[in-house]
């Protein structure tokens, strides 16, 4: 097809939008119609996007545009190697370079680079259309009126609300097992010799498009962070569907009762490994929940696993997205704890003497991944307390995750992990003494630091800095009633305690690692 021929529709195809269902393929024309798509080097740079992140999407791109062109539709695809400084430049140079009718695109997880599309395609007075995402089984514009409820719009009324409209573990008009939810019996931990006989999940070993991706993704990013050494995700519908059958067969049964359970050396426990997948819309949530459902059905399944498992996904992940396209862009800035330190160095490299913080660190960048309690309760809960500058933290996650797109991952860091929104995600912020961790895993166990002391030199960072955040926002947080017990608790901590609990605190932040202390 030469340039002066006519497209009538190009359809735009970003890296997180590899459905084959999608709207804006409903009516392809293989004669008439094109698709578009592109690798770009500064979406790897913006932020420094670990070598996992980067190869997973250029991977599954590929694949899935080797899929399309088996169909017999002709796609437009930029690589690697033209170094564009933004997805509005590749698309510039296609609109220079074809006559097209119309553009169609997918609404994108990122306001970012919606913006910017839209920006250069009005620019060339280019007609186009940005279509709804099927993908998701909500659309945020529907529910505008919820997510503006502040306190009343919690993830739990959200979710009991397409518990409903969808019927999913759902009897005759009642929840299933009659309770909603099931998270007392979803919180427990391993026993002390750790999990034993783990099923290992099913590994992808990479084929010959997937090891062309990794060697041109070491050439062109060398100093992003991570390793490519164990990268074993799914890149393609076949394999995310494999994964999701081992997921359903051999973890979902416990997954429930471990899923915030930590053990040193243990990178996927009973957890599932699909968000990589969902996220990239290799796999629909819907057939996600119905696998799930139907584990709980036919018995192979406890409700309280199950149930603990599909909240996740029509719970917090559509509600999650429901808040990032109703408060962004300014949600972005969102900083209620006036929040300003700079992320420590060691999130960047793993070097610290925290046991938990080098386990999960050197964890994701082996592998780009750490499962939820992980990222809420270790990475984050530390930057939380810290005072992290929450945007800093927000780019080190969007950095670091193999699953990390900005639509989930924001709200998540920000509101969920950081309380940065002022309780528009979460009800309260999430923070807790070293005790917590020990609780949960062994890491505390193998650490120089000891999680019951907040002072001394062999005092658990997590402890102290417990003690000091609540002390140091107490004013803002009484007025949340959640917050009550454990604002009780710090009024009972003498003065000469609480003075060496806010020296050390102070001492942590100008060492920036506590390594200096041990």
């Amino acid at each position: 097809m030469g340039h002066s021929k006519l497209i009538r529709n190009l359809v735009v195809i970003l890296g997180d939008q590899l459905n084959h269902r999608s709207l804006a393929l409903e009516n392809f024309d293989n004669r008439s119609d094109a698709i578009w798509m592109a690798e770009v080097h500064a979406e790897s740079l913006h932020v420094p996007s670990h070598l996992a992140r980067t190869t997973l999407f250029l991977s599954a791109m590929r694949h899935f545009c080797a899929d399309q062109e088996s169909l017999g539709r002709r796609v437009i695809y930029h690589s690697l190697k033209f170094q564009y400084p933004s997805l509005a430049s590749a698309l510039d140079k296609t609109l220079k370079s074809h006559k097209i009718e119309k553009v169609l695109i997918t609404k994108p997880g990122d306001t970012r680079v919606e913006q910017s599309l839209c920006h250069i395609l009005e620019e060339h007075e280019q007609d186009y259309e940005i279509l709804a995402d099927n993908h998701f089984i909500c659309d945020p514009d529907e529910h505008k009126s919820f997510a503006e409820q502040g306190s009343n719009q919690r993830m739990e009324f959200f979710y009991r609300k397409l518990r409903k409209s969808t019927g999913v573990l759902m009897e005759g008009g009642l929840p299933a097992g009659g309770k909603w939810n099931y998270d007392e019996n979803n919180r427990g931990s391993f026993p002390k010799g750790g999990p034993s006989a783990l099923p290992t999940p099913i590994f992808f070993k990479p084929d010959s498009i997937t090891k062309t991706v990794m060697a041109e993704v070491k050439t062109h990013f060398p100093n992003n962070p991570g390793s490519l050494e164990k990268f074993n995700w799914p890149v393609n519908r076949k394999q995310a569907r494999k994964a999701l059958n081992d997921f359903i067969k051999n973890r979902l049964p416990l997954f429930g009762k471990y899923q915030d359970a930590m053990w040193t050396g243990e990178s996927w426990l009973y957890h599932s490994r699909l968000s990589v997948c969902m996220n990239l819309k290799l796999l629909d949530p819907r057939e996600v929940i119905r696998a799930a459902e139907q584990a709980y059905n036919d018995g192979s399944a406890s409700l309280s696993s199950v149930e603990g498992f599909i909240r996740q996904i029509l719970g917090w992940r559509e509600f999650v997205r429901l808040i990032y396209h109703n408060r962004m862009p300014d949600y972005l800035n969102s900083n209620s704890l006036n929040a300003r330190e700079p992320l420590p160095d060691f999130y960047w490299t793993g070097e610290t003497q925290m046991n938990c913080l080098r386990e999960c660190i050197h964890q994701t960048l082996d592998t780009g991944y750490n499962h939820h309690i992980q990222r809420l309760m270790v990475t984050g809960l530390y930057t939380l307390m810290l005072g992290v500058n929450p945007k800093s933290v927000h780019e080190w996650f969007l950095s670091m995750y193999v699953d990390a797109v900005e639509w989930v991952e924001l709200p998540n860091v920000l509101g969920m992990s950081q309380y940065a929104d002022g309780g528009v995600m979460a009800s309260k912020p999430y923070v807790a003494t070293g005790k917590y961790i020990n609780r949960m895993g062994n890491y505390c166990k193998q650490c120089i630091y000891d999680p019951a002391q907040s002072t001394g030199d062999n005092a658990c960072p997590y402890t102290t800095l417990y003690w000091d955040f609540l002390d140091r926002h107490q004013d803002q947080l009484k007025r949340n009633p959640r917050m009550s017990l454990q604002l009780r608790n710090l009024q009972r901590i003498e003065a000469e305690k609480m003075k060496a609990i806010r020296e050390r605190s102070k001492f942590i932040r100008q060492t920036r690692d506590v390594t200096a202390i041990a």
